[in-house]
């Protein structure tokens, strides 16, 4: 890699890495360990083809994906979930609300399985059309549709918490967090 490149790899990895970081923890069930492996994995691929990649984030994204497909598509698959320390609420009266939310998310969202927290990450995390969805993970729209729809329905079991939370409360969380609005759809 030259020069120019490695600068344009290095600007693109500040600038995009915490974004990708966060679709990685979603894909990895909220392990930040597995995740931040799947990103710096991502990243591997792509810096060694980086001269010739017209997309950076779209191509970064796409390894990501597939790699997420890897590994749960693998024969043994890791069953244990380690984290470095447990999740604790916030100290602010009105941000206690949105860490108890995305805690009980990213909770309900590890018990899926990895094909269902995939296809719910890409479909309302990443807000892609199924036709998209379906292209990424290499299956039918049908695929799609009835993994989202048993996975939904698993969610709602995991978590009937989420259904009680109100329009007031998904106003709080950042557009790009999972809402129950979102989920209930």
């Amino acid at each position: 890699m030259d020069a120019e490149a490695q600068e344009s790899f290095r600007e693109f990895v500040a600038n995009r890495s915490s974004a990708l970081l966060k679709t990685a923890v979603l894909l990895s069930g909220g392990d930040r360990h597995a995740a931040e492996d799947l990103l710096q994995n991502a990243l591997i691929k792509a810096a060694g083809r980086w001269h010739r990649i017209d997309e950076p984030e779209a191509y970064v994204r796409q390894i990501l994906y597939r790699q997420q497909v890897s590994r749960w598509r693998l024969k043994w698959p890791r069953r244990e979930l380690s984290v470095a320390e447990p999740p604790e609420a916030s100290a602010a009266a009105d941000a206690s609300a949105a860490a108890e939310l995305r805690v009980v998310m990213r909770g309900a969202l590890a018990r899926l399985t990895a094909r269902q927290r995939t296809v719910l990450v890409l479909r309302y995390f990443e807000d892609l059309p199924e036709a998209d969805v379906a292209r990424l993970l290499s299956c039918s729209v049908g695929t799609v549709r009835s993994t989202t729809h048993r996975s939904l329905a698993r969610l709602r079991a995991l978590a009937p918490e989420l259904a009680v939370l109100g329009p007031a409360d998904v106003e709080q969380q950042p557009s790009r967090d999972f809402s129950p609005v979102e989920v209930r759809s």
